[in-house]
């Protein structure tokens, strides 16, 4: 039996013939030729005015949370259903984490609920484009702009995706993506801070060169470079640069053949005269780029049991976040508010296969045993 694992990272093929190269170009530490490149793909492809690539996401996160100068006792509102990373960034300046639930029809976070939990101290809203969908963000910029907020964009997910024709991570102040080996566009580990508010463009290179005017030394601004502010060794290698300027030449094939599968999925499943799950929606201002399938099951046991059915076949499917307000670290820090969606989402929803390589026959022999098992179900 052949199995269908969850994840199965794609090549393109130039892959290693570009780490060659920027191996033997003489310079294989950051800020080379194919760093450059990658900067200047989404400068041009999406207009995001200043791209700085970092070792990951978390770290884009964590420049973040530094150029927003947050400190000790302030807040920061964000969703609970997120990877810690969101969380993880803030905290470690010493913010307050104010967790937000989700919505109703989809695991973003329910923007109608963010004024609400703005108080004195809140100095940041962060949205989590979820499985690449935007967020309302005209009333989250509202919302932020009314009350002197910046706006993080964790856009982990949603490279390609756009909220009304605007690309996702060129909207807030500052946005974080990710080329974790499990994204659309991989580079084994990797990530990338977007820096859309002019103020912040000057420190924010600096941070990412350990704190120094390294960079502008370099263009020959100064005469030499020293140490002028906080910062760390945020931007990556050569090598993993090199490794996804391939993945980035063939970013519109990749997407295509991924809507492709997520629109079989659909397809099956909407015939199937399912009960027991959900299938995804997508709010109307919203964009899909085919990070993920997902169904949302009608209890965490029916959804165990489908992952086992599945498993039973030789198919990989698997749960996602749980709950950050809920978690061992964090329980204790939250505000006791219950947030039922975000619960719900962490107890019922269940991530289907979903790579290049994926095969229609291979889809539908997953929709076949998902229909099966809700038929089986519930007789």
């Amino acid at each position: 039996m052949n199995n269908i694992p969850f994840n199965k990272p794609y090549l393109t093929g130039k892959e290693a013939h570009y780490i060659y190269q920027a191996v033997y170009s003489g310079k294989i530490s950051g800020n080379g030729i194919y760093t450059k490149k990658c900067h200047e793909f989404f400068n041009d492809k999406y207009g995001f005015e200043q791209c700085l690539l970092t070792t990951s996401c978390t770290d884009a996160l964590e420049m973040a949370a530094i150029l927003l100068d947050i400190k000790e006792g302030d807040e920061v509102i964000m969703p609970s259903y997120t990877f810690v990373s969101t969380a993880n960034a803030f905290v470690l300046r010493g913010a307050k984490i104010i967790f937000c639930d989700s919505r109703i029809d989809h695991p973003g976070m329910d923007e109608s609920q963010i004024e609400a939990l703005i108080t004195l101290k809140t100095k940041a809203i962060v949205v989590v484009h979820y499985d690449g969908v935007a967020c309302d963000m005209d009333l989250v910029m509202d919302i932020a702009n009314r009350h002197n907020l910046y706006v993080v964009e964790d856009a982990a997910q949603a490279i390609d995706s756009y909220y009304k024709g605007r690309p996702l991570g060129g909207i807030g102040h500052l946005a974080a993506f990710s080329f974790h080996e499990t994204k659309n566009i991989i580079s084994g580990e990797g990530g990338m801070l977007v820096v859309n508010a002019p103020e912040f463009a000057k420190r924010a290179e600096i941070i990412w060169e350990k704190g120094t005017n390294r960079s502008a030394f370099f263009r020959g601004e100064v005469d030499k470079y020293s140490w002028v502010d906080v910062g760390s060794s945020f931007l990556p290698s050569e090598l993993i640069s090199a490794f996804l300027y391939a993945q980035l030449e063939n970013l519109d094939d990749i997407q295509q053949k991924r809507k492709q599968h997520w629109t079989q999925y659909e397809s099956e499943l909407k015939g199937g005269g399912l009960t027991g799950i959900q299938l995804p929606q997508l709010p109307p201002f919203a964009s899909n780029n085919a990070h993920m399938f997902y169904l949302l099951c009608e209890s965490s046991q029916f959804r165990e049991g489908l992952i086992d059915h599945l498993k039973t076949s030789g198919v990989y499917a698997v749960f996602h976040y749980l709950s950050l307000h809920k978690s061992p670290f964090y329980l204790n820090k939250h505000d006791g508010r219950e947030l039922p969606e975000t619960d719900r989402y962490s107890e019922n929803l269940v991530r289907l296969p979903l790579y290049y390589q994926l095969e229609a026959n291979q889809i539908t022999k997953i929709t076949q045993l998902i229909i099966q098992f809700c038929n089986s179900y519930h007789n």
